[in-house]
This record gives C-alpha cells, structure tokens and sequence, in this order.
C-alpha cells in the first residue's frame, strides 16, 4: 500500500435473481403516506410504490457476517450499542480482506478505494404483475404479519404489525461490481461470493429470528470487463450464467484462473 498509484485492470460483475424464500421486511419511513396504520413499514421505490432492496441494506448485511467469519474485531461504536469493525491503521487494514474488499470510512487512519459496489434491486415485472393480479395481499405489494410481544409473567400480550414482501417474490437484475487495481486484488474476489453464500444461510432486513428475511441468489452470473474493453464500446467476456452462488463457489480455482488471463496483468 506504499505506492498510492492505482491502475484499473478491470471491473468483475455478479448479476441475477434474489427470490424471497420467506416473507422479507426492510425497513422504510413511517409517512403521511403509509397506508393502514402499519407499525413498521417496508421501503418502496417512490415511483412505482413497489418495495425494493437497497444496495446499502445487501452490501451491509454481507459485510457484517464478513466481519465475524474473518474474525475482525468490533472496534468502532456508530450508536444504540452497534459496533463495527473500522481499520485503524496500515496493519488493520491488511489483517482483514472486508477492509479492501467492502472498503473503509474516508476518515479512516487508511485511505484506499472500495472495490466493491452493490446497487439497488429492482422487483421484477413478473412478480408484480402476479402481485396486482393473483394475489389477494394486504397492502399493494406487501403482506401485513401481526405479531405479539408476551409478558413472561402474566402472559399479556401487546399485538403489534409488521409490513413484509411475500414469500416467492423475485427481484430481478442484482449487480455487484469488484473493481481489481491491484494484481493481488484478485485473490480478495472469491470472497465476495463467500459473503452471498453467509446472507443465504443467514437473513436479509429485519425479524430474521422469526422467520422474515430468508433469500437465495439465483440465475447467477459472471462477466468481466478489462480496461481496454471500455474504449471498446463496453465489451465484456463472460464467464458463464445460471448458476447457484455454491455452484460458483465449487468452480473458484477455474473462475479465477480464467479471470487472471482475462484480466492481462503482464
């Protein structure tokens, strides 16, 4: 990291489905415009009215379970009781891969680019449509889950709601994009798709403990871009597509072998 220059080989790009495989809640601001009263709402694209999933909620989350699997200590406070990990100095920094793979604050001790970037993800044309069309949901889009908190001593009950995305529901089009700067930004890649696999086992939003928030990657896909195809009108080569995030896991020494070829760091 003593040498500041930074020379873009290429972009890798992760694309394809997220399927809720059980009722999914991330949170939105209670408005004028909530409909019925719901205590705790799901976010929607303001243009459409359908729930989305932000970029900052999946990179997030997959940062977060980043963070335990690589053992990265909780050594930032960001308020209510929430730590994170934040590298401190050059060796922090270097000790743990979240730190270039999902990138640091700007007043972070280390200045160095986020190589990777996740977008928003978009409800696909189809599930809406079965949406406004088949389903008989509570709300446009959503399905209203009621809940209860029980006093352990006299069994009270204070019944409480919980908007959530059905279900079933596909989002269409996730991207994730890894920039590669450095030839040994390579090596960092696969853990990208390692932080899918630990989301997959783990939950997306909120409630994951009930039951909310269970969602697979699927129709997985893989492209590159190496800099000399940006003056190409975006050429790309790919990969390959269609396939589980496991599945690109158990091909990680083939993947990366064909991404180092492509990437010509000679």
């Amino acid at each position: 990291m003593a040498d500041n220059s930074i020379n873009l080989y290429g972009r890798i790009f992760i694309y394809g489905d997220i399927v809720a495989k059980t009722g999914l809640h991330i949170g939105g601001a209670q408005t004028s415009l909530a409909i019925g009263g719901v205590d705790n709402v799901v976010i929607r694209d303001p243009l459409t009215n359908r729930p989305y999933i932000p970029g900052s909620s999946l990179k997030g989350k997959m940062r977060s379970l980043a963070e335990k699997l690589s053992g990265a200590p909780q050594n930032q406070s960001i308020g209510r009781d929430v730590n994170i990990h934040v590298a401190k100095n050059e060796q922090d920094y270097a000790d743990y891969w979240v730190n270039p793979v999902f990138g640091v604050p700007a007043e972070s001790y280390v200045g160095a680019p986020t190589r990777l970037i996740v977008r928003d993800v978009f409800m696909s044309a189809e599930s809406a449509e079965q949406l406004e069309k088949v389903a008989e949901t509570d709300l446009p889009y959503t399905e209203v889950k009621w809940e209860a908190a029980i006093d352990r001593i006299t069994s009270a009950a204070t019944p409480r709601q919980m908007e959530r995305v059905p279900a079933g529901v596909r989002f269409s089009g996730f991207e994730m994009i890894y920039s590669v700067y450095y030839p040994e930004d390579l090596a960092l890649f696969p853990n990208v798709l390692q932080s899918m696999m630990l989301l997959e086992d783990d939950y997306l939003g909120g409630q994951g403990t009930r039951g909310s928030g269970k969602i697979a990657f699927e129709n997985v896909a893989v492209s590159i871009k190496r800099r000399r195809d940006y003056a190409q009108a975006y050429s790309y080569l790919e990969a390959g597509a269609g396939m589980s995030v496991v599945e690109w896991l158990q091909q990680q020494e083939q993947l990366t072998s064909w991404l180092r070829d492509a990437l010509e760091f000679a």
